[in-house]
């Protein structure tokens, strides 16, 4: 069937209920935003797209992006969201490797995108303008049949390890990521609320699914993007609100109650994810802002889809080893099986750590166009998804690290987080991430980098760390810096991070 088929529905039952709102303002009902999926979907036959094309998004969060994303399921065709802070030539390698024939881009970067291509011979046309989303002159069309295995969705990763690889998702695997969501993290209702500060282009983008299914409202900032007094605002403003939120962005929501002394109102869920969420921030959260957190851990290859930890249990302090559940991603989802593995892909006893692997309708088709790496990826159907964690008794997760952020030091393996987790809790620390540095004698030694809520020295950080890690877990140095580099999704850049240390 065709995704498109969601939306058809929930504009039937409940055409008048509105659909799409930037900021208070509610712009489509359901009736209208089908309409204008269905109008988009006549357009790009007009100008020759096919079912199993793909067309390419390039652009900051707005209203216009759901239509657009739905008015090319509705035709058929495969959506490629694309990071809108790229720089215009990562964003052209991405639209030349899916091979979309349009793309729709935000007017402050498509002069740049259009010459980038022009250079590179891609001649496909670059459109920020789109008045055919509202012109009622144009017919609206039949949803195309698609097939469940039918491309859906290409989501590029970050290439952190070199070019980006597009993950290929069809509908098997956004129908079961909706229902785990449904099941496992939040049951909705007509007009719940989900806000969009995160971006569109990445998990974000996936969130509003539910919604749409479900005759929810699905409200743009009007800044575009995240700024904690304005979700709190909007919160309080629709009720009944969800957002996706990265734990640097959780972060900033406890800054902003802590200065105004407000407790915020109208919030149902902040699900958490995409990056570890450090326990003093959590607890921190769920004392000034409430009991509205769950937690989520996928990846794009298997989207919303490997972990949860759901309200309920972050709620109830009585359970066994509260704490230690706190700092765990959860267990796994009801759609997908989940273990922790050693080198040879065999199941590593509890409580020992190794890679994490996920097996499951909501894993990925593959990568597009890259037949090596999926093999490299997946192995009898189960995702090698490169994280590092352990599981207990329970079958709660602990993430520990990616592996390639493993240090291992003195023949000692090191994980990152768990410095992290040692130096956050020292009142003084505002954000920190650990690399580790190439040593001649060690292999690797501990690099810290601090952001300060006050100044102070590294010799108290050292003595901090003594008292809550082993000594050889400590940093070898501390560098002190304003901020951390941090990608489109307030992730922080640990490839950044080695590439300053180096060239210190």
């Amino acid at each position: 069937m065709n995704i498109a088929l969601w939306l058809q529905r929930t504009a039937q039952q409940y055409p008048d209920r509105p659909a799409i709102a930037l900021g208070r303002e509610v712009l489509w009902n359901y009736r209208g935003f089908a309409e204008s999926a269905a109008r988009f979907a006549t357009w790009m036959r007009a100008q020759g797209l096919a079912p199993g094309d793909r067309v390419a998004l390039f652009m900051y969060n707005t209203p216009d992006y759901l239509p657009l994303m739905w008015g090319a399921w509705w035709a058929g065709v495969a959506v490629v969201p694309i990071n809108a802070k790229l720089h215009a030539k990562e964003a052209a390698f991405i639209c030349s490797h899916s091979g979309s024939k349009i793309v729709f881009c935000g007017a402050e970067a498509r002069d740049e995108l259009e010459a980038v291509l022009r250079d590179g011979g891609n001649a496909v046309p670059v459109l920020s303008s789109f008045a055919f989303l509202r012109d009622a002159s144009i017919a609206p069309s039949a949803i195309e049949p698609r097939g469940d295995t039918d491309p859906v969705w290409l989501f590029y990763t970050s290439g952190t390890t070199g070019r980006p690889k597009g993950v290929n998702l069809s509908l098997r695997q956004l129908r079961w990521t909706c229902m785990g969501y449904l099941s496992s993290v939040q049951a909705l209702a007509p007009g719940d609320v989900a806000l969009h500060p995160a971006p569109m282009s990445h998990g974000g983008g996936l969130f509003h699914l539910p919604y749409v299914m479900q005759a929810g409202i699905n409200v743009v900032p009007e800044s575009g993007g995240f700024d904690a007094q304005e979700c709190f605002d909007l919160a309080a403003h629709w009720t009944e609100a969800s957002f996706f939120a990265a734990p640097t962005m959780v972060r900033r929501l406890i800054d902003v109650v802590k200065k105004t002394g407000q407790r915020p109102t109208g919030l149902a869920t902040i699900c958490y994810g995409g990056g570890p969420m450090y326990l003093a921030d959590l607890e921190e959260a769920l004392e000034l802002i409430g009991p509205h957190f769950a937690q989520i851990y996928g990846q794009g290859e298997c989207p919303m889809m490997i972990t949860v930890m759901p309200r309920a249990l972050i709620n109830d302090p009585t359970q066994p080893r509260y704490r230690e559940r706190l700092a765990s991603v959860g267990f796994a989802q009801s759609m997908v099986e989940v273990a922790v593995v050693d080198a040879q892909g065999k199941d590593v006893p509890t409580g020992e750590t190794g890679e994490i692997r996920v097996r499951g309708e909501a894993v990925m088709n593959g990568y597009w166009d890259n037949p090596e790496a999926t093999a490299a990826s997946i192995v009898d159907g189960w995702l090698y998804t490169g994280d590092v964690g352990r599981l207990d008794e329970d079958g709660f997760l602990t993430l520990l690290d990616r592996s390639k952020d493993l240090i291992i030091s003195g023949g000692s393996n090191i994980y990152p987080r768990e410095v992290e987790e040692a130096l956050l809790t020292h009142e003084s620390v505002a954000e920190v991430a650990v690399i580790g540095r190439p040593d001649p004698e060690w292999g690797e030694v501990v690099i810290a980098f601090v952001v300060t809520r006050q100044p102070m020295t590294a010799a108290e950080l050292d003595a901090h760390c003594l008292t809550e890690i082993a000594r050889f877990k400590r940093p070898k140095h501390y560098r002190f810096v304003d901020e951390l580099p941090k990608n489109n999704y307030g992730k922080v850049l640990k490839t950044a991070l080695r590439e300053m240390d180096a060239k210190s």
